[in-house]
């Protein structure tokens, strides 16, 4: 068998990722020509001609923001990610955020800095200066968190071990979700309920219209006096003006990020890291083996797992013969693919068909091969977006 699936490799991608897609099936390299899928981290795809022969996108990450979803729905291309691949790193680097701003570790450290090794009363300066970094423990502090998905989860798992009292609030927990959501967790009926209570309050939500000033002017007031902020979500979550001006009234006593804007550096009150979230070697690992697993699923059998813009969608193969279809969620969709079918002559032997808003998916098996005027036909279905036949060998 030769090498029908081309992979265009834009970021530097874990070796254990890459290792899941065969070399004697998979061609992956950052020189590919007419890819059959791209395959990215942080590479920005939204000024890039994405080649017509690109049927799917993986990012080895949770976020899309540099992903052009909506163009590549309308081609019907799934863009598939890892969600909580990183989820585990984030919430370490959480944990280790509120550390650092209970025990004023950041302005600590940068006194050790100043300090000059060969002074002879470095030892009286090192004990008469500690007194301004004296903090306090997390045990008994209220921590609330927006955003219960996995990260939000396990920070939630963390902080309880830690002694904290956890409040959280999510709109649209999944189940799955709330499953997984420990006991102890207080509901909260809003982001101000959250603000008003917390004196830790972590964000982990996605950055959508809806989110973007989560936290900012309107609400910023709400919070406690001297709370600590976190945000290792996205950038625009949290507006900067709104937290230099909560930082300098004492409003705020932390804020906590991985997002060094122009606007926040360098201030005494903000720790602000190299997007760092996802940056340990077991995090890119995980992202990177769940995208290369999910994207060959794809290719070679048409299953659909943890696409943003396409509903689930998995069949056990009970045929060599597969379509996979790819269409606008529009009335009698099913009906005209069952009947361009019956007129080739193909008997149906399983379907599975999904929705997720304007999107939805067909996978078939049928009982013979498939003609490439039968494919022709399927794509000549008005709102039909993309159709691929996927026959294995024998």
């Amino acid at each position: 068998m030769g090498k029908p699936f081309r992979i265009l490799v834009l970021n530097q991608i874990s070796a254990n990722g890459l290792k899941r897609l065969p070399v004697e099936t998979y061609t992956a390299a950052k020189d590919i020509h007419d890819p059959d899928a791209i395959l990215l981290r942080s590479a920005d795809l939204h000024g890039m001609e994405i080649p017509a022969s690109v049927k799917a996108i993986a990012r080895a990450g949770a976020g899309t923001n540099n992903v052009p979803v909506q163009a590549m729905s309308a081609r019907g291309v799934p863009v598939f990610t890892a969600p909580g691949g990183n989820a585990n790193a984030v919430k370490e680097l959480v944990l280790a955020g509120m550390l650092m701003a209970a025990r004023n570790l950041a302005p600590a450290q940068r006194f050790v800095d100043r300090l000059e090794p060969g002074a002879a009363d470095l030892d009286q300066v090192v004990e008469s200066g500690k007194k301004d970094f004296a903090g306090f423990e997390l045990a008994g502090q209220t921590l609330g968190i927006v955003g219960l998905g996995k990260i939000g989860c396990l920070v939630a798992d963390a902080a309880i071990k830690l002694g904290m009292d956890v409040l959280g609030y999510d709109p649209e927990i999944t189940v799955d979700a709330a499953w997984s959501l420990p006991a102890q967790v207080k509901r909260a009926g809003s982001v101000a309920d959250v603000l008003r209570k917390a004196n830790f309050v972590s964000l982990h939500v996605p950055l959508v219209e809806a989110t973007r000033d989560l936290v900012g002017e309107a609400n910023m007031g709400l919070t406690r006096r001297g709370a600590v902020l976190l945000n290792f979500s996205r950038e625009g979550v949290v507006n900067d003006a709104a937290v230099l001006v909560a930082l300098d009234s004492g409003q705020l006593g932390w804020y906590v990020c991985d997002f060094p804007g122009r606007a926040i550096l360098r201030h005494p009150r903000v720790v602000a890291l190299p997007h760092l979230g996802a940056s340990t070697r077991e995090a890119e690992d995980n992202c990177a083996v769940m995208v290369a697993d999910q994207l060959r699923d794809y290719l070679e059998q048409g299953n659909i797992c943890n696409a943003v813009n396409f509903p689930n969608v998995s069949m056990s193969r009970e045929s060599r013969f597969r379509v996979a279809i790819a269409n606008a969620n529009v009335p009698n969709m099913l009906g005209q693919i069952s009947t361009a079918m019956a007129r080739a002559g193909l008997n149906i032997h399983n379907m599975v068909n999904k929705s997720r808003g304007d999107m939805a998916y067909t996978l078939v098996d049928v009982d013979s091969p498939v003609a490439d005027s039968v494919i022709a036909a399927l794509m000549g279905i008005q709102g039909v977006l993309a159709v691929r036949y996927l026959p294995q060998p024998e």
